[in-house]
């Protein structure tokens, strides 16, 4: 409740006072009444919004933010849960982690947000029979480090912000907290899907393989934004060079896939492996992340064996490896890069950089700052604070199964994940999954053709699409139903994408939303995971089970039309029932 105080203005003056000529000290007298006068008012206006702000705060405090009652259990040090170090992980490899991009931050549908403050070396614990999040700030065996002369007390510090509805407090908890993008990407990287040899050839990928790729995409009629030359194509890992046995002619390579319309990005990520020759010289620079007393080089493990990893808060490191990607492009004439890792599980558990990073995470973003340069094309699989990089951002790998466990049903739940945290230039991973040995649903090494097909069709309705696995090997029917999704995707999804993009510049908001974006009081929007909007006008709803032709569809109040031509004019939310969905279709609706 705001206090209106008078401030003097409006009234009548009946007295008079006689003319007198004005000396120099009444003028000063006079001026210094009325700078008194303004004082005396500015008190009375600040204290008046003062007794106001306190009311409003009360009231927030016993009426909103009951944090306990809704879940919330915020400790500092101490407590019997032992929360984990909030930081940047790739989950492929380890289930249990965090995940690689992260952001500190909570939205409730209550209506409450809350914002971890960046200084604090955050832990999250999570207790799955309470179902209850435990935040605890802590120095004392964690990957933290206080900053250069402080003393490791770590202090507890966050926002908590409540809103009329959860889509207003988030809005405005991305305008005031989150990075955001600062260009959109490549408008045909939008518009037309790219073509990865990982999935089909993973390691076993040439220069005789790759041109018959290429070949094959334009003989089966498909556009491609780039194709994206993976693993493996040098020598040693952590070379900057192709393999002059698989790759006998790099140089015509390119120049022949340019002439053929074909743009290429190379894989690169941020490891050198104690057998390229690279090594030995990082090591006498020292450019490499080093162990804690500064003095060695820290090797570490990944997937691809054991090396260096550069020290990307070290301004040399970033120079040289900066050097590298420009001589690639330079004489092959390469579009972009997919940067791959970054996550802070590859580090040492402690380690020293050159420059001092309080919190890991730091390091991924210093990673991903790599892309920038490049960002028209460019893809990372990693973020931290990494919203203005502006590119493309691609979740971990999925397995091409069905389930949750990183397979087709998780692709919703991450994408719409990712894009809360204020990254919406989503690529979703290669359609039909990675083809992982022990991983894959079918009966042969390519993953199961119904599969295959559920997928794409979700896929076309992303901001991007990636193929690998062409569906060429599956035959003809699938070659139609690709074309077919390609083309709705370039005609349909493509354009709404691209105008959402260029709001986000100025939002943050998500281009891909969750149902309960327009349905903030329907407590049934908030537990669907299997639905999706783009912007507020475009619902889908995928079929994601094996062997159906038909699901379960929510449909928020308002007028829709379906891709069928159905009209629904609702006032209230409608369940439609084992509504029909043949196997080369996705059901869609349109506000109208």
């Amino acid at each position: 409740m705001y206090q209106v105080v008078p401030g003097g203005a409006g009234g009548t003056i009946t007295d008079v006072i006689p003319k007198q000529k004005h000396t120099k000290d009444t003028r000063r007298l006079v001026g210094a009444g009325v700078i008194g006068l303004l004082l005396v008012i500015a008190a009375v206006t600040a204290w008046c919004y003062y007794i106001a702000s306190l009311r409003k705060a009360e009231l927030l405090k016993t009426q909103l933010l009951d944090l306990n009652k809704d879940g919330y259990i915020i400790r500092n040090q101490g407590g019997s849960i032992a929360p984990k170090p909030f930081v940047t992980s790739d989950i492929y490899s380890n289930r249990d982690e965090f995940g690689g991009i992260l952001e500190s931050y909570w939205l409730s549908s209550n209506a409450t947000a809350i914002k971890i403050n960046n200084s604090v070396p955050f832990h999250l614990g999570w207790n799955d029979t309470e179902k209850t999040m435990y935040f605890q700030a802590r120095y004392h065996d964690t990957p933290f480090k206080p900053n250069l002369g402080e003393a490791p007390c770590a202090e507890l510090s966050y926002r908590v912000c409540v809103g009329s509805d959860v889509t207003s407090i988030h809005k405005y908890m991305v305008r005031r907290y989150f990075n955001k993008p600062y260009k959109v990407p490549a408008k045909v990287m939008f518009e037309h899907p790219l073509w990865s040899t990982w999935a089909l050839h993973k390691r076993d990928i040439d220069q005789e393989k790759l041109l018959t790729y290429a070949a094959n995409i334009r003989k089966y009629s498909f556009n491609c934004s780039h194709l994206e030359l993976d693993d493996r194509y040098t020598k040693h890992y952590g070379d900057f060079e192709f393999d002059p046995v698989k790759f006998p002619n790099a140089s015509e390579m390119f120049q022949k896939l340019k002439l053929d319309g074909f743009l290429v990005s190379l894989w690169i990520h941020p490891f050198v492996n104690y057998d390229s020759e690279n090594f030995h010289t990082l090591v006498e620079r020292g450019l490499f992340v080093r162990e804690p007393t500064g003095r060695l080089p820290a090797l570490v493990h990944w997937w691809n064996g054991i090396g260096g990893i550069l020290d990307f808060t070290n301004p040399e490191a970033r120079d040289w490896f900066a050097s590298q990607l420009r001589s690639l492009r330079s004489k092959y004439g390469v579009s972009s890069f997919k940067f791959d890792a970054g996550e802070t599980n590859y580090l040492p558990w402690k380690f020293s950089t050159k420059n001092h990073i309080r919190d890991p995470s730091f390091f991924t973003r210093r990673y991903t700052e790599m892309a920038l340069h490049y960002n028209d094309r460019a893809e990372l699989r990693s973020g931290y604070q990494s919203q203005n990089i502006s590119c493309f951002f691609r979740p971990i790998d999925r397995d091409s199964v069905w389930g949750y466990e990183l397979g087709l049903k998780s692709l919703i739940p991450t994408v719409l994940t990712i894009s809360i945290l204020g990254y919406q230039f989503i690529l979703p991973d290669m359609i039909g999954g990675n083809a992982y040995l022990n991983h894959t649903s079918g009966e042969r090494a390519l993953p199961d053709k119904e599969l295959y097909i559920r997928w794409l069709e979700l896929s076309a309705f992303m901001p991007s699409m990636q193929f690998s696995i062409p569906p060429w090997e599956y035959g003809n029917e699938v070659v139609e139903i690709a074309r077919k999704y390609t083309a709705i995707h370039e005609s349909i999804v493509a354009p709404r994408v691209l105008e959402l993009a260029g709001e986000v510049l100025d939002t943050g908001d998500p281009i891909i939303r969750p149902l309960w974006w327009i349905a903030t009081g329907d407590e049934t929007a908030y537990k669907i995971d299997s639905q999706f909007l783009i912007g507020d006008d475009l619902m889908v709803a995928p079929v994601l089970e094996p062997g159906k032709q038909e699901r379960d569809i929510y449909l928020p109040a308002g007028h829709w039309r379906s891709y069928k031509g159905e009209r629904f004019d609702i006032k209230e939310a409608l369940h439609l029932t084992d509504y029909p969905v043949d196997l080369d279709e996705i059901a869609y609706f349109v506000w109208v």
